[in-house]
């Protein structure tokens, strides 16, 4: 069956109809991987939430930091961003079903070969201990403590992995890995802070994937979350963010023969200073 992995929606519907109906006209009844920020930033988050989950088993997602993010704002662990567009969620008559919905979803999947996150790994794990290690996270997340373990989610501490990390950190570590790694210093430790492109990384920091002796080398990586990074197909590598809610694409990749879907996108958040140069086309 051939699958499409889909960028970072964050709650650009319209984009996601037409893009799928592209798709549609290609390959009918083509299944979908949409790599997690399926709400947030957009003008309908609702919407697009609404139409991931009635994609049933044609879709599967990972869970992104923008959707982690609506889970504690749904819950009231968290106040809204002043950026944030979850309003229309949150006052939904389906608001719990689709809450409950998003929290059983994983965050990390196989699919085709292909493991898919939302930001990236850390060198040392390999592919099944990352789908071993997001089973803890889901474990908690589905589980009847659910908010408790939200509570104690956020944090940039620690930021280099150890398998004897217990408890709280070790869960932390996890969510920060999978859902917010871009960069990381040589000690393999994370920087969560940088956003920059590759063309204006700051000094003595490399993304994830550059990182020397990754354990994912012998498997193609599928993420989102780095608009700056831009489109980036390498033999072991997909990233698709390409900055749909920016002004940039939103793109879906054939995961059988690397072929190209994109529409083009409304700008509907302004990016910072650091943010401005996005490169919505590009490979490396």
């Amino acid at each position: 069956m051939t699958t499409y992995a889909i960028g970072d929606l964050q709650g650009c519907n319209n984009q996601l109809v037409v893009l799928l109906e592209k798709i549609d006209a290609i390959t009918p009844n083509a299944q979908f991987v949409f790599v997690g920020d399926i709400v947030n930033r957009g003008p309908q988050s609702l919407a697009t939430l609404r139409h991931v989950r009635a994609l049933e088993d044609r879709a599967r997602i990972v869970l992104g930091n923008h959707d982690l993010n609506l889970l504690a704002v749904a819950c009231g662990l968290r106040q809204p961003h002043a950026a944030d567009t979850l309003d229309d969620i949150l006052a939904a008559d389906d608001r719990d079903e689709l809450i409950t919905w998003l929290r059983h979803q994983p965050l990390a999947l196989e699919q085709n070969g292909h493991l898919c996150v939302h930001a990236g790994v850390l060198p040392q794990w390999t592919a099944q201990q990352t789908l071993d290690l997001s089973r803890e996270v889901e474990a908690s997340l589905q589980g009847p403590n659910w908010q408790d373990f939200l509570k104690k989610m956020y944090g940039n501490q620690p930021d280099r992995w150890d398998d004897n990390l217990q408890g709280d950190d070790r869960l932390r570590c996890i969510v920060n890995a999978l859902t917010r790694i871009r960069y990381c210093h040589p000690d393999s430790s994370m920087d969560l802070k940088t956003s920059e492109s590759l063309a204006n990384a700051p000094d003595g920091l490399q993304p994830w994937f550059d990182l020397p002796q990754r354990q994912t080398e012998d498997v193609t990586v599928v993420f989102g979350h780095w608009s700056t990074l831009g489109l980036t197909l390498r033999p072991n590598l997909i990233g698709l963010d390409t900055g749909c809610v920016w002004g940039g694409k939103l793109t879906a990749v054939n995961l059988q023969d690397r072929s190209i879907v994109q529409v083009d996108c409304p700008q509907h958040q302004q990016p910072g200073k650091k943010n401005q140069t996005l490169r919505s086309a590009s490979t490396t």
